[in-house]
């Protein structure tokens, strides 16, 4: 058994573990993330060396499975490392190797730049040649989702009414569903006005979240994509809100809060 430090932070309620340099089992990382017997989390954030950025950011979900992209966590991050440094800006290398800009924001808040969202079928993925505006072939009782991958695939569904929407059935009915052959994030979601719009999460691995960073930037790429909403927007979650905001090259910037909560050791 081993001792690791921990640092416990979350973005709008999406709450995350920060670890440095460990390798932990997907058993371990369940034991971890147990909110009864463990510390608990949405995602696990482990912080590696990186020979292209100033910090290498892997994540786990809290069913042991790895995720792609975390907005939220990444955003996260970068408040932490950037008050750690003293600097006002830093690179963080994704999963995938991509580079993320991050820089500190007006009023406390943090900024990072996700890049192009990926918008063909092969990219999501989906399980065959569809346009990704409308996916066919989910469910007769949903809408057609638009499905963006901002280096992890979502599916957005556009309802009437969010705040009665039953998120926990469709979300994990979705999530499974063998139109998404590596699983999917769920977004339901509602456009009050241009710059204004609701929605409500399932996550992959993780279920219904209080808030998910790149869940924000696929609904403003979907509405954006619909013609449902302006190019930037305040997307409203359960826990709060992000501003999320297509450029004019194309690139995600999301902006919001973030809270570091505790320091701690676990046991794994």
């Amino acid at each position: 058994m081993k001792k690791i430090p921990f640092i416990k932070m979350d973005g709008l309620g999406n709450d995350f573990v920060i670890m440095r340099g460990v390798d932990l089992t997907p058993d371990e990382i369940k034991a971890i993330g147990n909110r009864k017997t463990g510390v608990g989390f949405d995602q696990l954030i482990v912080l590696k060396p990186s020979d292209k950025a100033d910090v290498k950011i892997l994540f786990f979900n809290a069913d042991g499975s790895s995720a792609g992209a975390c907005g939220n966590g990444s955003r996260c991050t970068a408040k932490l490392l950037m008050d750690e440094k003293g600097v006002d800006s830093l690179t963080m290398e994704a999963p995938d190797g991509k580079l993320l800009k991050a820089w500190r924001a007006e009023n406390g808040l943090t900024s990072v730049n996700m890049g192009k969202p990926r918008l063909n079928w092969d990219e999501i993925p989906i399980a065959e040649t569809q346009d990704t505006l409308a996916v066919k072939g989910v469910s007769a009782e949903l809408p057609e989702p638009c499905c963006v991958s901002v280096g992890n695939p979502h599916a957005v569904f556009f309802v009437d009414d969010v705040e009665n929407f039953d998120v926990e059935k469709w979300g994990s009915f979705v999530e499974t569903h063998p139109m998404f052959p590596e699983r999917v994030n769920v977004e339901f979601a509602q456009v009050v006005k241009p710059d204004l719009v609701r929605m409500r999460v399932w996550e992959r691995g993780a279920g219904v979240t209080e808030a998910c960073g790149t869940g924000a930037c696929a609904t403003l790429t979907a509405a954006v994509r619909r013609g449902l909403s302006a190019r930037k927007a305040e997307i409203k979650m359960d826990g709060g809100s992000l501003v999320i905001e297509l450029d004019d090259n194309g690139d995600i910037l999301m902006t919001g809060a973030t809270h570091c909560a505790f320091t701690g050791e676990v046991f794994a």
